[in-house]
């Protein structure tokens, strides 16, 4: 890769100038009636030199992340601003520097935690993440085999490389990662991480260095409301699986007493988030929420506070092992309430801490592992003849997101802006091993969450339409009638 141009100064205040104006006028004009582009008339639109923006209508939503009215934020307040219903658009020069010459593979960037660490910082252990990490390697670096088994970079006839890097819980070593990646090893895209935390100030990296940046395994909702126009997911994340969780609850169900037991961890934190608030709009505010260190062992003074409120549900959010222990302190104390718990529950680990206790559980998922997809199948097929064993979430993920990237590349060519663009404006959802992956204008995967329970000792992965779960009305529909009533 070459030296990034520079402009000089008063050239470049000029054009950023006369891009801020282009950006605002085209997000005033952007509509949902904007009918999307095909791939062919991205690559021919993005022909353009460093003084030009290219005409690409903004990608815009009716609203964010299929919010129902009755938990949209600010109530029936029109806010001064909507965030993430309308696409951030990159107005850099990139686009117009010219593909390398010499190069003997085209290197692709991964951060995640495939080795442990201990430190002063992080209060001891590193995060416990390194299984899902090893596996969410596993899952980019059979895509990159089978891209090369097919041909590698078509133009060039060269290999891709996976460069990898290890994401160990310390925010500037992560960031020192990227920065090595970016200039160093010169990747033309990065797929990572899981840990919320690091994977925040990543892409705020990734951003400066204008990398594309793939998550495959962060589900924290916050992650893609930075609103970078570099940055992308391919999984569901928790804020959709709440959502799925609440209507399961609420709409299906008539539950009122709720309690929240959740790791300390920002994973914890952040994931019950639509869940505290969404209860709270509807009118049922979770009665108690208790924290917990994970990997702990005696949950009495947690399940304590929890039993005096007398719940009819209890939602937990943290890693399995640690749910599985809670899971069997509650019932050990007599505690029969309906258990929900985050995706990290469906594991074998899970299961064989659990035992009996597991049955009945009910759990948000990202997406259907028993999919009849051939595509899936395949997957599972070649990912057990490379490694011996079985593909799960973070590989499945890894695996869709990696192969987007490789299609990424081999549309655009080596041009990180370009590569960027091909993916912000596809017209049509990807078709990924985990469902089809349509991205919303805030770059995040759209696509349908389910809900996994575990019954007759098995895990058995149900879509809203198989348990009938009724979807409340939607933002737009609300704030169109608000307005007109104004009027």
């Amino acid at each position: 890769m070459k030296t990034r141009h520079s402009l000089p100064s008063l050239r470049l205040l000029t054009l950023l100038t006369g891009l801020l104006g282009v950006g605002i006028a085209r997000a005033q004009e952007a509509s949902a009636t904007s009918g999307p582009l095909s791939t062919a008339t991205v690559l021919e639109r993005i022909k353009v030199g460093p003084y030009e923006l290219p005409d690409l209508p903004l990608k815009t939503n009716l609203n964010y992340a299929a919010s129902a009215a009755d938990i949209e934020p600010f109530g029936g307040v029109k806010p001064y601003k909507e965030h993430f219903l309308v696409q951030m658009e990159y107005t850099g020069p990139g686009r117009a520097l010219p593909e390398p010459e010499g190069l003997k593979s085209v290197g692709i960037g991964f951060l995640g935690p495939i080795m442990p660490t201990v430190s002063v910082a992080t209060g001891g252990r590193s995060h416990n993440e390194e299984a899902l990490g090893i596996m969410m390697m596993r899952g980019a670096q059979l895509a990159i085999d089978q891209a090369n088994a097919a041909g590698g970079y078509r133009r060039l006839a060269i290999p891709f490389e996976l460069v990898v890097r290890n994401d160990n819980a310390l925010w500037g070593s992560s960031g020192n990662e990227i920065v090595r990646m970016a200039y160093d090893d010169q990747v033309w895209a990065i797929l990572g991480s899981i840990d919320g935390a690091n994977t925040h100030i990543a892409i705020r990296v990734a951003l400066k260095a204008e990398v594309p940046w793939m998550n495959s395994g962060d589900l924290d909702p916050t992650f893609i409301e930075t609103n970078i126009p570099w940055v992308f997911r391919c999984i569901g994340d928790d804020r959709q699986q709440n959502y799925i969780i609440l209507d399961y609850l609420f709409r299906k169900h008539d539950y009122r007493r709720i309690a929240i037991v959740r790791s300390s961890s920002r994973y914890g934190r952040f994931g019950v988030r639509e869940i505290r608030d969404g209860c709270r709009r509807l009118g049922r505010p979770v009665l108690v929420e208790m924290a917990y260190k994970g990997g702990q062992e005696d949950f009495d003074m947690v399940l304590d506070r929890v039993a005096e409120v007398q719940p009819e549900v209890i939602v937990h959010w943290g890693n399995g092992p640690d749910g599985a222990r809670i899971l069997n302190a509650m019932r050990a104390r007599g505690m029969d309430q309906l258990f929900i718990a985050s995706d990290r529950a469906v594991t074998d680990e899970f299961v064989q801490l659990a035992g009996q206790h597991a049955e009945g559980v009910v759990c948000g998922f990202p997406w259907n592992p028993e999919s009849p997809s051939p595509r899936l199948r395949a997957f599972r097929e070649a990912f057990v003849a490379a490694y011996g064993t079985e593909p799960e979430t973070y590989a499945a993920h890894a695996y869709d997101g990696m192969n987007m990237i490789l299609w990424a590349i081999q549309e655009a060519g080596l041009n990180r802006a370009k590569i960027r663009d091909v993916l912000a404006y596809r017209d049509q959802p990807f078709p990924g091993v985990t469902g089809d992956i349509p991205l919303s204008a805030a770059l995040d995967d759209a696509g349908e969450v389910f809900l996994a329970i575990r019954e007759g000792g098995r895990w058995i992965y149900h879509s809203r339409e198989d348990l009938g779960i009724p979807r409340g009305q939607v933002i737009q529909q609300t704030r169109t009638l608000r307005e007109t009533a104004r009027r």
